[in-house]
């Protein structure tokens, strides 16, 4: 598994890539080292391209990750979040789901284009 994390060519969002399979404790990390990137520069969008990355938790550990590991205080709960994932790989719907209901404003793309166009849309 790999991950890299680095603003965007026109430092308007954080881009936080994942390659190979992850778990929850794995998906903490990069989340803190995105949102303590964003909040040095400045930038409260994130681009989360797990197009190459599947989750492999279980329903429970999703809900964990959304209900305790995203409330820590490093993690911007009012950023907008755009999630890249692959059309047959549905192992981040659940986390989506969670997360809107949580008033957290994020949705999922296929297409990086349409991302984009979330994240800067005023």
């Amino acid at each position: 598994m790999e991950y890299s994390i680095a603003p965007s060519d026109d430092g308007k969002y954080i881009i936080l890539k994942v390659v190979g399979q992850f778990g929850r404790q794995q998906a903490l990390q990069y989340h803190l080292e995105a949102h303590r990137m964003g909040r040095q520069m400045g930038i409260d969008r994130f681009l989360l391209d797990f197009s190459e990355g599947r989750n492999t938790d279980t329903v429970l550990r999703h809900y964990t990750f959304v209900s305790q590991d995203m409330r820590h205080p490093e993690i911007n709960l009012d950023a907008r979040i755009a999630m890249l994932v692959n059309p047959y790989d549905h192992s981040h719907d659940f986390i989506e789901a969670m997360l809107k209901h949580e008033g957290v404003d994020v949705a999922l793309f296929y297409d990086v284009q349409a991302a984009v166009a979330f994240l800067n849309k005023a």
